[in-house]
């Protein structure tokens, strides 16, 4: 099944500010990519070859982006329990699926909640 062609560059553009990230690396565990730094997920985003709607999924603890992430269409709290952590998953095949800027935007939140404090100092130039 063809992904979107909208879809396929918004993903392609928060996959790499994910990976731009300091510390961030890349991993395939259950056949699906992930963004990690200090060996913990910040993002997961899935699969792009069609076979799964592309979205991501990123833990927002800032109920302001946390409320906004869900009000996406087609956004819901991410399964296996993740969702009670805060975690949100966005798809972005919707029609009115969230700009790649904001969705940079939370995937450096999602970061920011992961990451060890050395690498958000990085981040900001510290």
């Amino acid at each position: 099944m063809a992904v979107p062609r909208n879809a396929l560059k918004k993903w392609e553009k928060v996959r790499a500010f994910a990976l731009g990230l300091p510390g961030a690396v890349e991993e395939f565990p259950w056949g699906e990519s992930v963004a990690k730094v200090d060996k913990k997920v910040f993002v997961f985003l899935g699969v792009e070859d069609g076979s799964y709607p592309l979205g991501v999924t990123v833990k927002l603890k800032d109920e302001t982006a946390h409320a906004h992430a869900l009000a996406s269409p087609g956004a819901e709290p991410a399964g296996y329990g993740l969702g009670k952590a805060g975690w949100v998953s966005i798809p972005l095949e919707q029609q009115d699926a969230p700009a790649a800027e904001v969705l940079c935007d939370w995937v450096e939140e999602s970061y920011r909640v992961i990451a060890p404090k050395r690498l958000i100092a990085e981040l900001d130039g510290s």
